[in-house]
Parts: C-alpha cells; structure tokens; sequence
C-alpha cells in the first residue's frame, strides 16, 4: 500500500520479544527459590515446642523462682459474646507484670474458666514471649488477651484462673 505521501509502508512481522521471555523465566527461578527456602524452615508448631522444651517447668527451683516474680491480672472488660452455633465465646483480657530483676526471654501460660467451685469448664495455654512481644524486662508489664469458645448457656463461669507453665529467663 502507497501512503498519501507515496512511500510504501513496510509490513513488519513481530515475533516473540525475548527479554519478556528471559524475565518471566526468571521470576519463575525466584518464585521457586524462595518456596523451596521457605521449605526448609521447620512448622511453627515445631518451633513453638523447641522453644517452650527449653524452658523451666513445674517442679524445677528455677521455675518456682522466676515464677514467683511473674504477676498475671485479669482486667474487667471481659467479655462473653453469643456465637451462631449457640455456644458462648469468651474475650479475656489480663496484664502480665515482671516484677523480678531478670529479663524473661520464654512465657507460657495457661488460663482456666472454673465454676464457683473450682471445676475447670475450659481452658487454653499461650505463649506469651516471645510471640507476643521479644521479652520482658524487669518491672515491665504486656497486656493479654486470648479467647476460649465452647461454653454453653448453662455453664457456670465464675472466675478466671491464670497459672504459668513454663518460663526462662536471659542468664
């Protein structure tokens, strides 16, 4: 075809552009680079078990020692919320305070919902430190907040009940 100026237009043919190719290959090394590493790290879960193995346990004059220092308050704002399935789910919120002069590096503890008289309807362990913060320094205090569901309407949850099951401190 003639343009109006008289030139012939070239038709050109297009082919595949190559450095689009080479990035995508690329990205594709680096995708499954990356998951391959990511492979290698073991569960959280696992994780989680090393860490709380290495820490002080009932029993030991380590655990009763950090443990002593270890104060664990539940706040007033506590809730308890109905869920679809009829069941209740409780929001507990607390404060924990270091009130020791060692750095505490490993903090597990566990909550109880009891009835009046003492019985355990549910209760749950968390790992404090380090998930929820690195440490916790002398005269330091975190706040907590954890949930227990599966109560039912007819439960008696009349006190909440903190304990700490493991613990470690930096030497």
């Amino acid at each position: 075809m003639e343009s109006l100026l008289g030139k012939k237009e070239k038709e050109e043919k297009r082919g595949i552009n190559k450095v689009l190719i080479v990035g995508i290959l690329i990205g594709i090394f680096l995708i499954a680079g990356a998951v391959w590493l990511l492979s290698l790290r073991p569960p959280a879960n696992e994780q989680m078990a090393q860490l709380i193995a290495s820490a002080y346990h009932e029993g030991t004059p380590e655990f009763a020692d950090l443990s002593k220092d270890i104060i664990i308050s539940t706040d007033s704002k506590t809730v308890e919320s109905p869920t679809a399935f009829g069941t209740i789910s409780m929001y507990i919120y607390g404060t924990i305070h270091n009130k020791g002069p060692k750095t505490i590096d490993i903090l597990e503890v566990n909550a109880a919902v009891e009835t009046q008289f003492h019985q355990t309807l549910r209760e749950k362990r968390m790992l404090v430190v380090p998930r929820q913060q690195p440490s916790l320094g002398p005269g330091e205090t975190i706040p907590i907040t954890l949930t227990i569901d599966g109560f039912s309407k007819d439960d008696d949850r009349a006190n909440i009940r903190w304990k700490v099951t493991a613990v470690r401190a930096r030497s």
